[in-house]
């Protein structure tokens, strides 16, 4: 995955710095019959893959802060045991300089598709919708990054 705030101008941050937050990852696998460029992705189908959120409590490090010292790069490795198919994938970025109240919380989102071969068997599950998964309330999406923040509630299903 490769985020970039405009079109790769070089000194500048990928994401904006001051946009501290998680990157989550999601997929939601082709149903037979259709493929990964006309399928909408609609309903409750979509997994997370993967999440990360605040790194370091004592040096307030956020995800996003990893994709900017990595050039607006960020990578991960799909489990062994995701189904071989055509799958939609989903990553965002939430902005959270501004979230200590609602509806604060900046939503950068990207899309693919994805073709997994070679898959396992598993059934991956808890599946979420979008719009729907996650509410205003959501403790990782109302929340103060600017009051020595201790811990942070990654919103959405577990991975």
């Amino acid at each position: 995955m490769e985020w970039h705030q405009h079109d790769q101008r070089t000194g500048e941050d990928a994401i904006s710095g001051g946009h501290k937050g998680p990157i989550l990852v999601y997929a939601a696998k082709v149903p037979s019959g259709q493929t990964a460029a006309t399928w909408d992705g609609s309903g409750a189908v979509w997994f997370k893959l993967y999440e990360s959120g605040l790194i370091s409590a004592s040096s307030q490090t956020w995800a996003s802060d990893i994709v900017n010292a990595n050039g607006g790069k960020h990578s991960l490795v799909i489990p062994k045991c995701i189904p071989t198919g055509q799958y939609l994938l989903r990553v965002e970025s939430i902005a959270l300089h501004v979230a200590q109240s609602y509806p604060g919380a900046q939503f950068y989102l990207g899309c693919a598709q994805l073709n997994i071969s070679g898959g396992g068997s598993g059934s991956p599950s808890p599946l979420v919708a979008f719009p729907g998964a996650y509410k205003g309330s959501d403790p990782g999406i109302t929340v103060n990054i600017y009051n020595n923040l201790q811990s942070y509630t990654i919103p959405g299903p577990a991975v």
